[in-house]
């Protein structure tokens, strides 16, 4: 009998520290790696661009994060963004014109079980985008003055992130949708009726974890990640129809980080749609870029 009672216990044990095991492999979301999926990542691009773009030597995105919270396991924060885009063109002695700058304060909130997979994050952002300069908006009636025209707009974003997991498939899921609001009185008088001011995101993140060795590892990256983002302009601007395709922006990249690389990997990026390099708004890009990225998120 004592026999039989010893092996029910070892049996138990072992099924125990099964579940236990499977329990340590599951990815952790904290509030803090659910608002790093909402802020743009940081890059920098090869001179190989394909498509209608003007040729570039790189162009980068700098976008550093200051995190306020109370503790890690707080349901509301704060991160402090002093976001930068810069473009180094191909011409003589390089110059890089009108930098983007954007500024922004983001708060976030998570609602529901702070340790689940299943998660709904509601967020808010206040947010500058300028590009430093002071110039005539026009060179003449028609033309723009993309050298050292001014551009300046502020804005509000109000959003929710919907996290998912698939077991199955070992991938962690976002869907991101958000509303962005520039007031008229926020913005300069030349932007008004053909710069948008109103809206709508609407995007798809999925990170493919590796199948760990060791199931107790805290530092698991993601080895691929895609992301599909699209932007509908809802607002009245140049005359468009409400169905005009110009009003929609599209991007698709793929994203893979190979074991050998620490912080940084490779991505590939389709994007179609009005260019956001801040004062080149009114034209239109499809391009296929390729370059370096910081995925900094670790499950």
């Amino acid at each position: 009998m004592r026999k039989a009672w010893f092996i029910l216990f070892l049996i138990n044990l072992f099924l125990a520290t099964i579940q236990a095991q499977e329990r340590d492999t599951l990815p952790k979301l904290d509030l803090g790696k659910l608002a790093l999926v909402n802020q743009s990542d940081s890059y920098i691009t090869f001179p190989i661009d394909i498509g209608n773009i003007e040729p570039l030597m790189f162009e980068a995105n700098l976008n550093p994060n200051f995190v306020i919270r109370e503790r890690k396991d707080s349901r509301l924060m704060a991160v402090l963004t002093p976001q930068i885009t810069i473009r180094m063109y191909n011409k003589e002695s390089y110059p890089v014109q009108t930098p983007s700058y954007i500024p922004q304060i983001s708060f976030y909130y998570l609602s529901g079980d702070p340790n689940g997979l299943n998660q709904n994050t509601y967020y808010g952002r206040i947010a500058h985008y300028s590009n430093g300069q002071d110039g005539a908006f026009y060179r003449d009636s028609l033309k723009i003055n993309v050298t050292n025209g001014n551009f300046a707009t502020n804005y509000m974003e109000f959003g929710l992130i919907r996290t998912s997991y698939s077991q199955n498939k070992n991938a962690v899921k976002f869907f991101k949708s958000s509303l962005e609001v520039h007031p008229k009185t926020w913005m300069i008088e030349e932007l008004r009726g053909h710069y948008s001011g109103l809206r709508w995101h609407n995007s798809f993140f999925a990170y493919k974890l590796p199948l760990d060795s060791n199931i107790f590892s805290k530092t698991r990256r993601a080895n691929f990640s895609v992301k599909i983002e699209t932007t509908l302009m809802l607002d009245q601007i140049n005359y468009w129809e409400l169905l005009d395709a110009d009003r929609i922006n599209a991007a698709l990249t793929f994203y893979y980080h190979p074991k050998f690389l620490e912080d940084i990997g490779f991505f590939v990026q389709f994007y179609h749609g009005m260019d956001y390099y801040n004062i080149y708004f009114r034209q239109q890009l499809s391009v296929i870029r390729f370059g370096l990225m910081t995925e900094i998120l670790r499950f």
